[in-house]
């Protein structure tokens, strides 16, 4: 029940010959994934600056 389906790290790394194949997929998820994560940000915060800045804005013509 517990067998390795890889023998050692490169037989991993090899992927059972479609290594050409699988990591890509793997790179282009996680760069997926990590842009998931990083855009709601920026955008949040260059929201948040706009916001800012126009309250400034109006705060200078009432004054």
């Amino acid at each position: 029940m517990n067998q390795i389906p890889f023998g050692s790290l490169e037989e991993f790394l090899a992927m059972g010959g479609y290594a050409a194949y699988v990591w890509p997929v793997y790179i282009i998820a996680l760069a997926v994934l990590v842009a998931n994560l990083v855009i709601p940000f920026r955008t949040e915060r260059r929201i948040l600056r706009d916001i800012a800045r126009r309250l400034r804005r109006e705060q200078r013509g009432m004054q």
